[in-house]
């Protein structure tokens, strides 16, 4: 066993969730355990305190004319259960079938270990400028690394981001992610009467909350698929031709995916196919309703309220806070007559396209056949990490989103998992990378 399964073992072991106080002090150990190793790989390092989890902050300066990287990762972890489901206990990470299980294995602690061996490997050797930021609450929102991010402009300063926490397209295919859709997220509470009421003494009389609101979420969409908030399509960029024919050129199979999903259809806009569908057109997708009896059995009840949450996924050049006030706007004139709406948004994060001609991701791209023997494909991705758009708009720098995990690495569900091979070959590639950088920074 190498000595960097030992060190990936041994951080696997830490169960670092981060959603449960019950493990506050497990998460300062990962952290505390995550400094200590990049100081003895000869880094300066420190726990910057947060209001939540510390960030673990380290930097090494090899040269002033050399080329700066920012490692972005994070230590903490999803909760394990439902623990009957694991076949082995989610913190005592086991090797099997060249593949290693646990919590946190692709998500994020086997990717973060990737570029730990990797300089650890380099030794005196790196010829960049290093920094890492590991944050332990990216499973709870990165709530407090957005004003660390603002805040520390000048410090965290760097000529390209480097984040592992994405998945290649298929066993053996390297991958570079270039696009990420952005984000906004409502909640839409509606009021009829002022309390819930029988629904034999009152049925026929009385508003029924819940109706209102289902009949309002449906409006949202058309049941083509296509989105009925006016303006919604109005800033969207089309795809290139040129992505449309490489993205038509990857190895998939709606089919298998239809198959996977579980589902007797799949569903979106006409006249684009799933890979566009799931990353360059902007969907949205009601994500839960509460109202009236919840509960076993029956109770006859006319409810007085209900809630629903949606969310809209955003493509260049969409901007979050105008699409959900587009959205509130519609929702407000949409509402039935004789009910009280309110709109509240939660989160919202901008659409991130990074060039792909920019000098770290031609590094990156020549990274990844090294290790692997064959050229990655260029793809985008369907969801929004946010702190990467915080990233990109606060130090100006192009972001290399270069991961290692699976599609079926089992993320945030039991039996998760990290390959082997893309750990080993991972480390090949980041060494690569950081040799790379400055030559093509330089061109």
């Amino acid at each position: 066993m190498s000595p960097h399964l030992d060190e990936l073992l041994e951080f696997l072991a830490i169960p670092s969730v981060s959603t449960d106080p019950a493990y506050r002090s497990e998460v300062e150990r990962a952290a505390g355990w995550l400094a200590g190793r990049l100081e003895a790989a000869g880094f300066s390092a420190e726990l910057v305190p947060t209001p939540g989890h510390p960030i673990v902050y380290a930097e090494r300066r090899v040269d002033p004319a050399a080329p700066t990287a920012l490692v972005y990762g994070h230590y903490d972890v999803q909760p394990p259960d439902p623990l009957e489901l694991w076949e082995t206990p989610p913190f005592e990470p086991t090797v099997r079938d060249r593949r290693v299980y646990a919590r946190g294995a692709s998500d994020d602690k086997g990717q973060v270990m990737i570029h730990l061996a990797a300089v650890e490997d380099l030794g005196e050797g790196l010829p960049v400028n290093l920094k890492f930021v590991i944050e332990g609450e990216e499973e709870v929102g990165s709530v407090h690394l957005f004003d660390f991010v603002r805040e520390q402009r000048a410090r965290l300063a760097a000529d390209a981001v480097v984040v592992s926490d994405t998945a290649m397209f298929a066993k053996g295919l390297p991958t570079l992610t270039y696009g990420l859709r952005g984000l906004a997220y409502l909640e839409v509470f509606v009021e009829g009467a002022a309390s819930d009421l029988h629904s034999g003494v009152h049925g026929g009389a009385a508003p029924n909350a819940a109706l209102a609101a289902a009949r309002l979420a449906a409006a949202l969409k058309t049941e083509e698929g296509w989105v009925r908030i006016p303006g919604f399509y109005d800033r969207v960029r089309p795809l290139e031709p040129a992505e449309r024919a490489e993205w038509q050129r990857l190895p998939f199979d709606e089919e298998a995916y239809r198959r996977m999903l579980g589902a007797e259809r799949l569903e979106g806009e006409p006249g684009y196919g799933v890979l566009e569908r799931r990353w360059a057109r902007p969907t949205l997708d009601v994500n839960g309703f509460v109202s009236g009896w919840t509960g076993p059995g029956s109770k006859t009840v006319i409810p007085a309220r209900a809630s629903f949450k949606f969310s809209m996924r955003l493509v260049p050049d969409q901007d979050p806070d105008e699409i959900a006030a587009l959205a509130e706007a519609y929702l407000q004139r949409a509402a039935p007559e004789g009910y009280r709406v309110r709109v509240e948004v939660h989160q919202g994060a901008r659409p991130v396209l990074v060039p792909r001609d920019a000098p770290p991701v031609r590094a990156a791209a020549r990274a990844l056949k090294a290790a692997f023997g064959r050229d990655p494909v260029f793809v985008r991705e369907g969801g929004s990490i946010p702190i990467v758009t915080a990233f990109a708009e606060e130090l100006g720098a192009p972001v290399v989103l270069m991961g290692f995990g699976l599609p079926d690495d089992n993320l945030h569900a039991p039996n998760e998992k990290f390959d082997l091979d893309n750990f080993e070959k991972g480390i090949e590639a980041a060494k690569a990378f950081y040799r790379l950088l400055p030559e093509e920074v330089a061109r």
